[in-house]
């Protein structure tokens, strides 16, 4: 397998490259360098501009808006995408309910979704996880009962991340608990302005507002916002979970967070000498990088694959990614803790990447502050998209058999 760039790909890569540099509002670059959250006008505002170019959706059909690239070039817009870095065209449409409505929608929710979600004009939020249905995400408990032409739905999602904007929540609901929890799941699309809909914040350990409890006391859901077939949502879960997790993969995230390491790390003294002169602390960042560079090819490995594997059935390589991407990102937090050392235990918290919750000023180098609430948010990577536990389960059943 042949996984060198072609002059043609990386001619393109330097296309991306370049409108990144001439298009990218400097000031919200900046927030991703010092490792501060984007705020949802900053992302509303890129995706858009992402959309005139024609690059919002690049993983979707082209009679949806998609571009046509192949594996190898979407891998490259990402890559570049992450370390420039640049914030991602909001996941949980474009990456999430967009590829699930493009493969298995009807007609007039393609039609009406989808335009909607490449020019972010809707928010949308991920409704899955509940109250002891995390891992275990089949045995979940939300119910839709059908009356008619309407899906009344009852329950509770948690770790709703950003549904505090979200106009649509994708949710998964029980409709059939007579039948193996994974035949009796659906999948709804649920406008967040219907009557009985509450969400409730959740604060994080790093005293931001990012995820949110959402409880539905008899919402009524038109049957027409049903995708694809009634109790086959599992399988469509699986689909977007696929994407999910090659997505966590994040490596461009952790090569422009490596890069921004020594930067600092040559800025950063102990005694007179800089961190990144350290033996001990480059024998930790070199062994970090080779992860990364195993874990791109990897990565390259899979994009290959994609070209003769089957439309519309996930990779379980992806869950490979997932726990590889998942364990380098929390090693740059690391790593990051050790170059700032003191300054990481003062902090002036942020909402979301809006104006900080507190008046006090931030102690120490502006770069130190998100240091330490980054370390412990950066915890739930190995969490979410499905436990590395659970990863690794897949792993052992999908790809080694046993």
């Amino acid at each position: 397998m042949d996984l060198r760039f072609t002059p043609e790909e990386r001619a393109f890569r330097q296309e991306v490259r370049t409108f990144f540099q001439e298009n990218l509002p400097q000031e919200i670059r900046q927030k991703l360098v010092d490792g501060r959250h984007p705020s949802k006008d900053d992302i509303v505002t890129w995706q858009k501009i992402l959309n005139k170019k024609g690059w919002a959706v690049p993983n979707w059909p082209v009679e949806w808006g998609g571009t046509g690239w192949d594996p190898v070039r979407q891998y490259i817009f990402l890559d570049e995408l992450q370390s420039f870095p640049a914030p991602s065209p909001l996941q949980f449409g474009v990456y999430m309910v967009g590829p699930v409505i493009a493969q298995f929608g009807n007609e007039a929710q393609k039609t009406h979704f989808l335009p909607r979600i490449a020019n972010l004009d809707d928010w949308w939020c991920q409704g899955f996880s509940e109250p002891g249905s995390g891992s275990d995400l089949a045995s979940l408990k939300t119910k839709a009962v059908r009356e008619g032409d309407t899906y009344v739905v009852n329950g509770q999602k948690t770790w709703t991340t950003l549904g505090q904007y979200a106009d649509w929540i994708f949710c998964l609901v029980r409709t059939d608990a007579t039948v193996k929890k994974q035949e009796g799941i659906s999948f709804l699309l649920i406008d967040m302005k219907t009557p009985g809909i509450t969400v409730r914040p959740i604060q994080t350990i790093d005293g931001g507002h990012e995820v949110n409890e959402v409880f539905f006391d008899d919402v009524k859901v038109p049957v027409e916002n049903l995708v694809g077939q009634e109790n086959k949502g599992w399988d469509y879960a699986k689909f977007l979970l696929g994407n999910e997790r090659t997505n966590i993969a994040r490596v461009g995230v952790s090569k422009q967070r490596i890069r921004r390491l020594k930067e600092l790390a040559a800025l950063e003294r102990v005694g007179d000498t800089p961190i990144l002169e350290n033996p001990r602390f480059r024998e930790k960042l070199a062994a970090l990088e080779i992860e990364l560079k195993a874990l791109e090819m990897t990565q390259l490995r899979v994009v290959a694959a994609e070209r003769t594997r089957e439309k519309g059935k996930p990779d379980p390589a992806s869950s490979i990614l997932k726990i590889k991407g998942s364990e380098i990102q929390q090693a740059t937090t690391e790593l990051l803790l050790e170059v700032v050392g003191p300054y990481a235990l003062p902090y002036v918290p942020e909402d979301e990447g809006d104006e900080p919750l507190s008046n006090e000023p931030p102690v120490g180098p502006d770069w130190a502050g998100p240091a330490a609430p980054t370390y412990f948010n950066w915890r739930k990577i190995s969490i979410y998209g499905g436990s590395n536990e659970i990863q690794k389960n897949i792993i052992a059943k999908a790809i080694l058999g046993l």
